[in-house]
């Protein structure tokens, strides 16, 4: 069996008690190093054999997994954050299709959460934004053309785009272009949630400025849009003239 896990966005205690047990109970890790915290390993057993993926291509990664599958161990395939979001899993689960090789999906926090708690924020503020907008800028690895930062931009929702620390000066200007003013509230949160932990709120218009000034250039999620600012709306949910199912309304 093949557990793929999300290690969380960083601190060890934040991945699930589900994944904590799988990765104490497994034979193999193939941990992602580049990104998964080291300290998350401390759960493994001392005889588990441990593989860091930074150094592996795609064939290797299977081919651990098939060998540990014929010699009957249970393999802990750790991935950064949640591996729904930029893990790219459905590639590994393909070929474990093709392979006839059983696993499992368990989640974890992603990053975008644990910037949004380094901010103390909301990204679903009423009157403010209802939609979060989960991104990135082209690099290596392109955009669908339907998904221009331009284009994302102009519904003025809360955004958090990852991936794309190295490119602030183009972000900048695209959001800008797609239609943020360059006054709009953002923030660039460094490795949320680890021991490191930075965060720099500025605007879109000064992101650029700011990563340097902090000498930030990769591991940060920058965030954009008014749910960084200070106006919105009380909730209807807890609006004591609002009935729900649970709660009379109270007219008084």
């Amino acid at each position: 069996m093949v557990d793929f896990v999300g290690a969380g966005c960083g601190a060890p205690d934040l991945i699930t008690l589900r994944g904590q047990r799988l990765l104490s109970n497994a034979d193999v890790i193939i941990y992602a190093g580049s990104l998964v915290n080291p300290q998350l390993l401390s759960y493994a057993r001392k005889d588990c054999e441990i593989y860091n993926s930074a150094l592996m291509h795609l064939d290797e990664i299977i081919e651990v997994m098939k060998k540990a599958e014929s010699e009957g161990k249970n393999t802990v395939r750790l991935h950064t954050g949640d591996s729904s979001v930029y893990g790219a899993i459905r590639e590994q689960m393909d070929r474990l299709d093709e392979l006839g090789i059983a696993y499992n999906v368990t989640p974890g926090v992603s990053s975008f959460c644990g910037a949004a708690a380094a901010l103390k924020a909301e990204y679903t503020l009423p009157d403010v934004s209802q939609t979060v907008i989960l991104t990135r800028m082209a690099g290596r690895t392109p955009v669908p053309e339907k998904e221009s930062i331009e284009g994302l931009a102009a519904h003025r929702a809360s955004m958090v785009i990852f991936l794309s620390t190295g490119m602030l000066d183009e972000l900048s200007s695209r959001l800008i272009a797609g239609g943020y003013s360059s006054d709009t509230p953002a923030a660039i949160v460094y490795k949320a949630t680890w021991d490191d932990e930075k965060v720099i709120r500025c605007t879109v218009g000064e992101l650029p400025e700011s990563a340097k000034k902090n000498g930030i250039t990769k591991t940060a999620l920058i965030t954009v849009g008014d749910f960084l600012g200070d106006y919105h709306q009380l909730s209807k949910l807890y609006d004591k003239e609002f009935e729900t199912e649970f709660r009379k309304a109270d007219k008084t």
